[in-house]
């Protein structure tokens, strides 16, 4: 060992103690405002089905139409993989795969519409269809049909609509009570919210109803739905979106960027209105840093280019979904929104191919870090948590399987929890 050194130090202990009373009140903020990563699911998608469409095995129908596309339009591994460019060596895999998940589960988060895609109507026609969706979707999650995310968007907090929102909110969460209770999956939507105290007044809304039913405080979030340039920059030159995560007082579960709205509110003509415009690019970049640490997930927008018709177009369609879905997984947004029950073959197969291409390397990585083993990469301890949570995600949507996770990098998914949800302050997990 050597000689040991000798230890001496200049500062009296009652230095490190005023220094940390000092900071008290910051220790506090910080593990309130950025408590981290929930350690939850996040689906890969958000699905939307008008209020007045959705019915019992809607579900299903998505899955068994998305399936009907593929027997059509490329019915085995070869021909789907030559349509997306997916490497030969996954196309088997990834073809499977998807096949499974969309016989499985097809959608993974679905939002019943009374926003835009059901539009305006009469107070006792939408009334009614708050209730029925309610009410089935007490159904499909007492029968084990349901997503594993499942809720309404309502309309807005805009004074024109406003008492509309609220009331298909309270019918519909009063119809889930008299059903049994609000579902775990349970996922509010919360649309073209431009100023925080719009937020205010939902937490307000959704405070008075856990009280109304003496359910816990805090019971019930929602997602923030960004379609307006005011709520990225506001007047006074602030980011109104971290104001508006504040004003959720912990309620805040997410914030889904609205492709064709922000476009729109930004001037962006119709032809130009996508995912990957500037424009959009700028909003979400926004939006991921004012979510960072806060436990509130960002979700893309979606396309409205839909896989319909002949064949060509479909499969011209399916490329550009495929393309826009790699490309948001790769700057970390990690689900978006899908339109029409085409979009999911390709949904899964951009998220498989994602998650597959990277198994052996980031598993690699990780089992490198554990054992400390070096090699060309010097990894750190949040590399290997962004690695643990890219295999969590994998597997959490079927892109990847327990078993051969633990295989290739020794650790078992308590493990890999473990590396992922550090607590503030750790600077190094080590695994069994």
């Amino acid at each position: 060992m050597g000689q040991q050194e000798k230890v001496a130090t200049s500062l009296a202990g009652t230095v490190s103690e005023e220094i940390s009373a000092s900071l008290t009140a910051v220790d506090a903020e910080l593990a309130r405002r950025y408590p981290g990563d929930p350690g939850t699911r996040q689906p890969v998608h958000t699905v939307y089905v008008p209020g007045d469409v959705f019915e019992p095995g809607a579900l299903r129908s998505w899955g068994d139409q998305a399936l009907a596309a593929l027997d059509e339009h490329a019915p085995d591994a070869a021909s789907f993989a030559a349509v997306l460019g997916i490497p030969e060596e996954l196309a088997g895999p990834v073809h499977d795969r998807v096949r499974a998940k969309l016989q499985r589960e097809p959608v993974e988060d679905l939002r019943i519409d009374f926003e835009d895609g059901y539009g305006p109507r009469p107070d006792a026609e939408e009334d009614e269809a708050a209730a029925r969706a309610a009410r089935l979707v007490s159904q499909a999650y007492a029968d084990g049909t349901a997503a594993p995310y499942m809720g309404i968007r309502m309309k807005c907090m805009e004074a024109g609509v406003r008492d509309r929102g609220i009331r298909t909110t309270d019918v519909f969460l009063t119809g889930l009570m008299a059903a049994g209770g609000l579902p775990e999956g349970l996922v509010l939507t919360l649309p073209k919210v431009t100023y925080p105290e719009q937020v205010t007044a939902f937490v307000q809304l959704l405070e008075a109803f856990e009280k109304a039913h003496g359910l816990d405080a805090g019971r019930i979030g929602f997602e923030i739905q960004i379609e307006t340039s005011q709520s990225i920059l506001a007047a006074d030159g602030t980011a109104a979106v971290a104001r508006m995560i504040d004003a959720a007082q912990g309620r805040a579960t997410g914030l889904h960027y609205g492709t064709f709205d922000y476009s729109a509110c930004v001037g962006v003509s119709a032809a130009y209105q996508a995912s990957d415009h500037p424009a959009a690019d700028h909003a979400k970049a926004v939006m991921q840093v004012a979510a960072a640490g806060t436990g509130v997930r960002v979700s893309d927008g979606s396309t409205n280019v839909l896989p319909v018709g002949p064949t060509a177009q479909v499969h011209e369609a399916w490329r550009l979904h495929y393309g826009l879905t790699r490309r948001a997984l790769a700057r970390a947004y990690y689900q978006g929104w899908d339109m029409h029950p085409g979009h999911l073959p390709t949904r899964y197969a951009a998220v498989y191919t994602f998650y597959r291409e990277g198994l052996e390397p980031a598993a690699a990585r990780l089992a490198a870090y554990v054992a400390k083993a070096g090699g060309d990469v010097m990894d750190e301890p949040a590399t290997a948590k962004a690695l643990s949570g890219y295999l969590l995600r994998g597997i959490d949507c079927g892109a990847l399987d327990t078993a051969e996770v633990a295989r290739l990098t020794g650790l078992t998914r308590g493990d890999l929890d473990a590396f992922a949800l550090p607590r503030r302050g750790d600077l190094t997990v080590t695994a069994p």
